[in-house]
């Protein structure tokens, strides 16, 4: 139904295998997991959402990649999507291989969507360049993908520089499992036209993304690239979002819609939720 599920904070109440297959009963596209895997407890960032106090859910995070492999151990259909991996703060060589295990296990069901982050204290804490948080980004997708499809990979960028190595398993999915590149910055379209393989708008509005995928297409022409071939997946949306919405933003442009549910503290009353939001998502 071109309708994802992102698990709501705190993400790690409810066992991902539970959310996972009953998100796939009722015919949902997609699961997304997020992380944070620190935050500070005294940080003047500012929250994006609302320009200040971070909310007490944003403590809860879960780690993503386990999450989806229990996922992926219980399902056979559903999508299973970071949304997103903080990239700055990881390390490609572990990273690639954490992504192709996953991928090869769930025959090629990964999503890899990607952030540069907004909180300063955290990135530094983490070892990444907050301030130039996104050429460090591009810099890791690049040795990501020289990892996942060269035999003996090797690499010499900015940040991460390695001799000839062997990184295997190589992903299901190929060249790689599909990149999609997180939030609202200025020149987000060019670099998902430069290296990514689609764009993950956060709190967008379907006028926002008509706009966005003719821009889109016109910068991919610019850049020898098929507009086809590079999506547009709509995040962020809240759990009484309606078919009619969910349809306005398809037909201006998305591939799919992922929709947040809200906390539940029991497996039962998460099950009767998903099944209203799938009710409504897929008359």
């Amino acid at each position: 139904m071109s309708v994802g599920l992102i698990v709501p904070l705190p993400a790690y109440t409810l066992n991902p295998a539970f959310i996972a297959r009953k998100a796939e009963e009722l015919g949902f596209e997609s699961i997304w997991y997020h992380e944070h895997p620190i935050l500070p407890v005294n940080s003047a960032s500012p929250f994006p959402a609302t320009g200040g106090e971070i909310p007490w859910t944003y403590r809860h995070f879960s780690e993503p990649y386990i999450s989806l492999a229990m996922a992926a151990a219980v399902t056979e259909r559903i999508k299973l999507c970071t949304g997103i991996t903080l990239v700055p703060e990881r390390n490609p060589l572990i990273l690639a291989k954490e992504i192709a295990v996953l991928d090869r296990h769930s025959n090629g069901r990964f999503v890899f969507g990607v952030g540069a982050g907004w909180n300063r204290e955290e990135t530094a804490m983490m070892g990444g360049d907050f301030d130039h948080r996104w050429t460090q980004t591009e810099d890791a997708i690049n040795a990501l993908k020289t990892l996942w499809t060269n035999e003996q990979a090797e690499y010499h960028g900015r940040y991460y520089d390695f001799p000839p190595v062997y990184s295997y398993p190589k992903p299901a999915q190929q060249p790689h499992p599909p990149v999609l590149l997180g939030g609202n910055a200025r020149n987000v379209l060019r670099r998902v036209v430069r290296y990514a393989d689609g764009w993950l708008p956060n709190r967008a509005t379907p006028e926002q993304i008509a706009d966005s995928r003719q821009r889109l297409d016109a910068l991919a022409d610019e850049a020898g690239r098929d507009p086809a071939s590079l999506t547009i997946s709509v995040f962020g949306q809240p759990p009484d979002t309606t078919r009619e919405q969910v349809d306005a933003y398809l037909n201006a442009g998305a591939l799919r819609v992922a929709v947040w549910a809200e906390h539940c503290d029991t497996e039962a009353e998460m099950e009767r939720q998903l099944e209203g939001i799938a009710e409504e998502l897929t008359r």
